[in-house]
C-alpha cells in the first residue's frame, strides 16, 4: 500500500507518443479513440459489427466523426466473459486492421490481451497496443511490445473479466490503483519497453463498483503523479445505467458528463463509441480551460 494519498500534480503535460512516423502531442489534447468492437458480445456494439465490410465501414465513420485512434478488439471483456480464442480473435480482427490501414493512415490500436494477437495485429498494421490485463494474463505482452517498440495502454483490472464485478473491495481504490499501474509501468520497463511508449488506465467498470468508478473520476488528476498520458474509458458503462435508471441505448448524456468531468481533471485519451459527440465536448472543455480575462 502507498503510505499517503497522492495529491499533487507534476508539472508539465506526458511528452509525445511517437511511432511509424504517427505523433500524439498531448499538448493537442485530449484526443477520441473510437470504439470498434468486432465481436457478437460487447455490453454496446455486440454483434452490429461483425462482417469485415461492416466493420470497415464503422471504422471510416469513426474516422469522419473524429477519431484521433481506433481500437479495434475481437474479445468482449464485458463482465462475466470467459477468454475468445486466439485463432477466433485474429479471424475477426486481422481482415478489419488490414482494410483500414489501405483507407487510414492514423492510429490503430489493438485491444487484447494476447500477445500473439497483438503481435499479428501490429505486423498487419496496428500501431498500438490496448491491454486491459497489462501483461498478466500473458506475461509475453511485454517482450511483444518491447520487439516492435509500439506504444501500449496498461489499464488496471482487479480479478479476470470472469471475476472483476465479484464484490470488488479496496481499502482506499485510488492509491491502491496508482500503485498498481507503477508496478505494472516498472515491469514493462524491465522487459525493455521505453516508458515514453506508455500510457495508462485506470479501468472505469473492471473491478470497481459505482462507488468506485466515481471516486476515480472525482480524483483522475491523481494518476497525474505517474508521469504518463491518461486513457478514461466510461462509455455506456452499467456505472452510469444504476446511477440514471437507464440501458445502455439511453447512456450518452450520462456518457458526455463523464467525458466532461475527466477532461477537466486531466484525462489525455477518451475512449467512447460516439466520437462526434465526444470531440464537441472536448471543445467546451478546452474553451472553458484556456479562457483568459
Amino acid at each position: 500500500m502507498m503510505k499517503e494519498r497522492v495529491g499533487h500534480r507534476p508539472k508539465g503535460l506526458p511528452g509525445p507518443i511517437v511511432y511509424r512516423g504517427k505523433r500524439i502531442d498531448f499538448s493537442d489534447g485530449p484526443f477520441a479513440m473510437g470504439v470498434l468492437n468486432v465481436t457478437p458480445d460487447s455490453f454496446y456494439d455486440g454483434g452490429r459489427y461483425n462482417g469485415r465490410e461492416r466493420a470497415v465501414e464503422r471504422a471510416l465513420e469513426l474516422v469522419e466523426e473524429g477519431a484521433d485512434v481506433l481500437d479495434v478488439g475481437g474479445e468482449s471483456t464485458r463482465p462475466g466473459t470467459d477468454p475468445v480464442p486466439v485463432h477466433v480473435q485474429k479471424e475477426r480482427i486481422l481482415p478489419v486492421i488490414e482494410a483500414v490501414r489501405e483507407r487510414w493512415e492514423g492510429w490503430i490500436s489493438v485491444d487484447t490481451c494476447s500477445s500473439e494477437v497483438a503481435r499479428a495485429a501490429v505486423e498487419q498494421g496496428a500501431d498500438m497496443i490496448n491491454d486491459v490485463s497489462a501483461g498478466r494474463m500473458d506475461p509475453s505482452m511485454k517482450e511483444v511490445a518491447a520487439g516492435f517498440g509500439v506504444p501500449c495502454i496498461l489499464m488496471h483490472m482487479k480479478g479476470t473479466p470472469r471475476t472483476m464485478q465479484d464484490q470488488p473491495t479496496y481499502t482506499s481504490v485510488v492509491p491502491e490503483i496508482i500503485e498498481y499501474l507503477g508496478e505494472r509501468i516498472a515491469a514493462w520497463e524491465e522487459a525493455g519497453v521505453s516508458r515514453d511508449k506508455i500510457l495508462i488506465d485506470p479501468g472505469i467498470g473492471f473491478g470497481k463498483t459505482v462507488d468506485h468508478n466515481l471516486l476515480i473520476l472525482k480524483h483522475l488528476y491523481e494518476f497525474q503523479v505517474l508521469g504518463r498520458p491518461i486513457v478514461l474509458g466510461t462509455s455506456r458503462k452499467s456505472f452510469i445505467g444504476t446511477l440514471l435508471g437507464r440501458d445502455v441505448e439511453d447512456r450518452l448524456v450520462g456518457t458526455l458528463a463523464t467525458a466532461a468531468v475527466g477532461a477537466w481533471n486531466g484525462a489525455d485519451v477518451l475512449r467512447v463509441h460516439d466520437v462526434q459527440e465526444t470531440r464537441e465536448v472536448l471543445s467546451i472543455v478546452r474553451a472553458i480551460k484556456e479562457a483568459r480575462e
